[in-house]
């Protein structure tokens, strides 16, 4: 199992100040890290996942590029099939996409021009159908909600195709992991609630004549280094009613939490600080959490 440590920023950190997103970016790629992971909020303070990787893939050369996660619903899928596959083409196959509903808020669900009810419809046409464009060869394509002669997407991914990842911890989410992704990627979710999760997902990839392969198991880890922010503390308890804060993120012991996960099998993990504000230090943020993580991830080169 090849144990591969990245790093992400949710939506509760910002990073508009070019500076210091450079320096985030450049640290990363000196130090180690296997990828990078920008969330999606359109209507919050972190930059457009697609643009600030761009910018990302241009000053890197072996940094993986993970979207963590990129809405579907709301999106045309030849349009993104065509980012996505540019993206992935012009960073020489480092792209990473993980993809979801998009979070429950009406402001998020009226930016997409979809609601609440619409997301998961939406979602099932879309993925199969972008994975059809990725081949480079026309698509037919009659559904609910897209139609098609003929369309052709170029260019098509360096990777044939590219690893789409899912997220999600309810059963229903779960359940399309199982039915769609090629690999989970939860958030707010503890080691023995991944190992759980896996079991569902592994039941409904077998129904539905599937398997998820075993290096595609992953869990975003969120850490602090000091009191868990309120907003943040809010935010778990919304989504996850029951499971205390300290469950999910540790005031200390990071190390020990990834080697929990390690345990039950998920093997790429995704650190995300609990916040960091303007003027954030963060070459000494990464060199301090490098010496911690790092001699987890196995030495030898991985790619996907």
């Amino acid at each position: 199992m090849k144990v591969r440590i990245g790093f992400g920023l949710g939506t509760q950190v910002a990073t508009d100040d070019p500076a210091e997103f450079v320096a985030l970016v450049d640290g990363l790629e000196e130090l180690g890290f296997d990828s990078l992971w920008l969330s999606e909020r359109a209507t919050g303070a972190s930059p457009d996942p697609l643009v600030a990787l761009s910018v990302a893939a241009g000053r890197t050369r072996r940094l993986k590029l993970g979207t963590s996660v990129l809405v579907l619903p709301g999106r045309n899928p030849v349009l993104l099939a065509k980012q996505l596959a540019s993206l992935d083409r012009l960073s020489g196959g480092r792209l990473l996409p993980a993809v979801g509903l998009g979070v429950a808020d009406e402001g998020e669900q009226h930016a997409f021009g979809v609601t609440r009810g619409e997301r998961a419809a939406w979602f099932d046409e879309a993925l199969p159908l972008i994975r059809r464009l990725w081949s480079g060869t026309p698509v037919d394509h009659d559904g609910p909600r897209f139609h098609y002669r003929g369309v052709r997407v170029l260019p098509t991914p360096l990777q044939s195709p590219p690893y789409v990842w899912l997220g999600g911890i309810a059963p229903s989410e779960l359940a399309r992991v199982g039915r769609l992704g090629d690999g989970w990627l939860p958030s707010f979710v503890t080691p023995d609630g991944a190992a759980a999760g896996r079991q569902v997902v592994e039941r409904a990839a077998a129904e539905a004549g599937r398997a998820i392969e075993s290096e595609h198991w992953g869990a975003l880890v969120i850490y602090a280094r000091e009191a868990l922010p309120d907003r943040l503390a809010q935010l778990i308890s919304a989504r996850r009613p029951g499971v205390s804060p300290d469950e999910l993120v540790p005031l200390d012991g990071l190390r020990r939490q990834l080697e929990r996960f390690v345990a039950v099998g998920v093997s790429k993990l995704v650190v995300v600080p609990a916040g960091a504000g303007p003027g954030f230090d963060w070459r000494a943020e990464l060199e301090s959490l490098a010496d911690v993580v790092l001699p987890l991830q196995d030495s030898a080169a991985a790619v996907g």
